[in-house]
């Protein structure tokens, strides 16, 4: 199959929705595109891709990829006003494939909605940011109908180039996302945690991460935050208040089966403490949609300690993939 055998649509033009799509038409993919603020999509207008003026006007294309916020999110612009799939009326695409992090049950009520309408559902929650897709080191995780997976890989792989792994059926890529995103909030703590613990001994971040990154405790995610850490980098890529949603999804799946999560839990709690603090700042909002590793902030704020950048730059490993 070519890389032009399927219309595609996609909606979300945001950090992350915006450089995969652009990968699509660097691909030479047939892609024609939604976006609430119009002006967000446009550069990819330049690059080949087709705008359309409501997600309505996407119901022509054969799959339709989407990446937004929120499972509400997600069901207006498939069910809603001038939604893709308004009313089950006139054609719609044959496959949908999400991107985004929404619940288990949001995503099984959609399903069941498109199933109605005789189309099929994939779940494809990703792992990474808008860094790892430009470095070709974003990965997926995938749930649905095993033949729409196969028919639509291709054009995933595009994308989530570091692999996609296919699951099962049903929304079982959607736990498989919350239990990662319940790891990258149990793991950023501990690590902002540890870092002012070496630093209030007298160690310099950069040498302290950099042992880090050597050592059997190094990850490709400590890798790249290292930076934002030594330096007090905090562009977003991921906010405290998506990390929270996905905390809470976590610990509701875990109550709902019984499953005890302890620190989890106890994550989830210090995270609130960075809202707190935030509340605490001429612009509480700002400060909120800074990146998730300005907690390394609120770590130090309760532990006394100052912080200033060490003007050292850390290799990340995300070097832009061409």
């Amino acid at each position: 199959m070519t890389n032009k055998t399927h219309r595609l649509g996609w909606i979300g033009m945001g950090r992350m929705g915006t450089p995969m799509a652009e990968l699509l038409l660097k691909n030479g993919c047939d892609v024609s595109l939604w976006n609430r603020t119009r002006s967000k999509a446009e550069p990819l207008e330049k690059k080949g891709a087709r705008l359309v003026d409501r997600p309505s006007d996407l119901g022509e294309v054969d799959v339709l990829f989407t990446m937004v916020s929120t499972g509400k999110d997600l069901a207006h612009v498939y069910f809603g006003e001038n939604g893709v799939a308004t009313g089950g009326k006139g054609r719609i695409p044959k496959v949908f494939v999400d991107c985004s992090s929404i619940s288990v049950e949001e995503s099984a009520e959609i399903r069941r909605k498109l199933a109605d309408l005789g189309a099929a559902y994939l779940a494809v929650p990703v792992s990474g940011n808008g860094k790892c897709v430009k470095a070709g080191k974003l990965s997926a995780v995938a749930s649905g109908s095993q033949a729409a997976f196969e028919t639509t890989k291709p054009y995933i792989d595009l994308f989530a180039r570091a692999g996609v792994s296919y699951v099962g059926e049903g929304e079982l890529a959607r736990i498989c996302k919350i239990a990662h995103n319940v790891m990258l909030g149990v793991v950023i703590q501990n690590l902002v945690e540890i870092t002012i613990l070496a630093q209030k001994h007298g160690v310099p971040r950069h040498a302290f991460l950099d042992f880090m990154n050597n050592s059997v405790m190094g990850s490709t995610f400590m890798r790249y935050k290292a930076n934002s850490l030594v330096n007090l980098d905090w562009t977003t890529t991921f906010t405290p208040e998506l990390l929270r949603k996905d905390l809470d999804l976590g610990l509701a799946a875990a109550r709902k089966h019984d499953v005890p999560m302890p620190s989890t839990a106890a994550a989830r709690e210090a995270l609130q403490a960075h809202f707190g603090a935030a509340s605490l700042r001429p612009d509480p909002q700002a400060y909120l949609d800074l990146d998730f590793a300005a907690l390394l902030e609120t770590q130090a704020l309760l532990s006394g300690a100052t912080l200033a950048s060490e003007n050292v730059p850390m290799p990340t490993g995300l070097e832009v993939e061409h």
